[in-house]
C-alpha cells in the first residue's frame, strides 16, 4: 500500500489548500512552510504550506457563497454526503492510520482500532441524527425553528487530529453549515487526506474548505473575521489571540452586534489530560518537545490499562462498545408564530 506521505507528495497536496472545491496554491504575500516531524524518529518527513489572512479571506468567501445553497438542501441530500464520507473513512482506514502514526506518534494498532474508527463514528452519529432531527418543532401556535448557524471556523489540535476534525465537520455539515478548517500545523497530513476524501465524496464547492497555518496567523484571522458565524476550537485560545498586529481586531473590539453574534465552542480531550499528567509536563511543553511527545505516546498503553474501562473490555472492542453522546448540530433557534402557516 502507498504510504500517506508518498500519496500526498505524488498528488501535490502538501503545498496546497482546498478551497471552493479546488486544490489551490497559497495566495498570501509571504510564502511560508511548516516542517512535519515524525515523533518516533525526531526526523523531518514533510514540509506543508502555511497560509495567511489572504488565504483565510478566500476560503471564508467561498464558504459564504456556498452557504445559501447548502443550508437549503433537503436533509436527505446532506445525509447522503455524510454517508459517503463515512464509507470512505472506513475504506481508507489504513491510509489514515499510517498518517496518524507518522505525524503525531500514535501506535499503529491504536490508530487502526481506535483513532480512525472513532473518527468515522462521529460522521455516522451526525448522519443518524440528521435522519430525524427536529428542525421545526410545533408548540401550540408557535414553531421553534432550528436553522444552520452559518459559516463555521473549525480549529483542531495536534493530538487526535482526525477524531477532532470529524467531531466538528460532521455536525456542521448535518446542520447545513459551511466550514473552514484549520488543522494543527504539527499534524496536518490527516487533514490533507480528509480534504481529498471530501473532494472524492462529491462535497459541493465551498461547503468544506481547508487552510493550513499557525494559530497566531490563520487561527487569529478565522477567530476575528466578521463573516465567520461560529468558532469551534479544541486547545488553547492563547495561540489564536496573540499580540501580533493583524489587519482585523479581536472579537472583543468588534462592534457589539458583531461580537454578540459570535459563538465560541471550546473543549479538551479527557484522555489526553490523563496522559499529560502521566508525563508530568503541561500540554505546551509536550507539543514543543519531541522527546516529551514521544514519552506521552509510549505511556498510552500503560495509562489505558490502569483505567476502569480497560478492565471491563479488551482494547479492540472498547471503541465500538461505548455509546457516543448525541452531537449537537451547529444551529440557532428562531421562534415563529402561527406555525401552521409557516411550516412547509
Amino acid at each position: 500500500m502507498t504510504s500517506p506521505l508518498r500519496h500526498l507528495t505524488e498528488a501535490g497536496f502538501l503545498g496546497k489548500f482546498y478551497i471552493d472545491g479546488e486544490w489551490r496554491n497559497p495566495i498570501g504575500s509571504v510564502a511560508a512552510a511548516a516542517t512535519v516531524v515524525n515523533p518516533a524518529t525526531e526526523q523531518p518527513i514533510a514540509d506543508v504550506a502555511l497560509g495567511d489572512d489572504d488565504d483565510v479571506d478566500c476560503a471564508i468567501a467561498a464558504a459564504r457563497r456556498a452557504f445559501a445553497g447548502w443550508s437549503a438542501t433537503p436533509p436527505a441530500e446532506r445525509t447522503a454526503l455524510l454517508d459517503r464520507i463515512h464509507a470512505l473513512l472506513l475504506e481508507r482506514l489504513e491510509l489514515f492510520a499510517q498518517a496518524l502514526t507518522c505525524e503525531m506518534g500514535a501506535a499503529i494498532t491504536y490508530a487502526r482500532r481506535a483513532q480512525v474508527p472513532l473518527a468515522a463514528e462521529h460522521i455516522r452519529v451526525a448522519r443518524d441524527n440528521l435522519a430525524d432531527y427536529p428542525f421545526i418543532a410545533a408548540r401550540g401556535s408557535t414553531a421553534i425553528m432550528r436553522e444552520a448557524i452559518g459559516v463555521c471556523g473549525l480549529i483542531t489540535p495536534w493530538n487526535w487530529p482526525l477524531y477532532q476534525i470529524t467531531a466538528k465537520v460532521g455536525p456542521a455539515l448535518a446542520a447545513g453549515c459551511t466550514v473552514v478548517l484549520k488543522p494543527s500545523e504539527l499534524s496536518p497530513l490527516s487533514a490533507l487526506l480528509f480534504a481529498e476524501l471530501m473532494d472524492n465524496a462529491d462535497c459541493p464547492p465551498g461547503v468544506f474548505n481547508l487552510v493550513n497555518g499557525t494559530g497566531p496567523i490563520v487561527g487569529a484571522a478565522l477567530a476575528s473575521h466578521p463573516e465567520v458565524d461560529m468558532i469551534s476550537i479544541t486547545g488553547s485560545t492563547r495561540a489564536a489571540f496573540s499580540s501580533r498586529k493583524r489587519r482585523r481586531p479581536p472579537s472583543s473590539a468588534l462592534p457589539r452586534s458583531s461580537a454578540a453574534s459570535r459563538r465560541i465552542s471550546s473543549c479538551r480531550t479527557p484522555i489526553l489530560a490523563v496522559l499529560f499528567r502521566s508525563a508530568s509536563a503541561p500540554p505546551s511543553a509536550i507539543s514543543a518537545n519531541p522527546a516529551a511527545h514521544r514519552r506521552v505516546c509510549s505511556c498510552l498503553a500503560r495509562t489505558w490499562k490502569k483505567s476502569r474501562l480497560w478492565r471491563q473490555r479488551p482494547l479492540q472492542n472498547w471503541w465500538s462498545a461505548i455509546p457516543l453522546r448525541k452531537e449537537r448540530l451547529m444551529v440557532r433557534l428562531r421562534t415563529v408564530h402561527n406555525s401552521s402557516e409557516s411550516r412547509p
